[in-house]
């Protein structure tokens, strides 16, 4: 029997499967869990639709208390770099609230151009131009 330890990666077998994770027989005898939200990085419904009773999955140990171990398959799996995304760099609150200002002041001067526009111009009808109403 080997020693587990916190942040090792074993092989395991799994002995159980319930709606809240997979029951793992370690090499050493002794028997550790996989929470649902450590199986995979994506969502899991329902967990058997990535684990099969007695299939031999990589685990990493990630707590040991009172004889309770806990696993995970998902961060097992070598990491893969993820593909860099257009992060801005952080930003103060008065900084993001100051870019949105403006860009609300911006879509604002749109809207309006575009209502005046089609409204045939710059305030409206001919009253607006110096006409006077008739009827009135």
């Amino acid at each position: 029997m080997s020693a587990i330890e916190v942040g090792g990666v074993i092989e395991g077998k799994i002995t159980g499967i319930t709606n809240f994770g997979a029951f793992i027989l370690l090499s050493n005898g002794q028997t550790g869990l996989v929470h649902i939200s450590e199986v995979a990085d994506e969502y899991v419904k329902d967990i058997k639709d990535f684990l099969k009773l007695n299939d031999t999955v990589k685990v990493r140990v990630l707590s040991i208390d009172k004889g309770r171990v806990g696993l995970s398959i998902r961060q097992a799996q070598e990491q893969r770099p993820r593909p860099e995304r257009n992060v801005r760099p952080r930003q103060s609150f008065d900084d993001k609230l100051s870019r949105f200002l403006k860009e609300s002041d911006e879509r604002q001067g749109e809207i309006k151009k575009s209502t005046d526009a089609k409204r045939g111009g710059r305030g409206g009808g001919p009253r607006a131009r110096g006409a006077k109403a008739e009827g009135f």
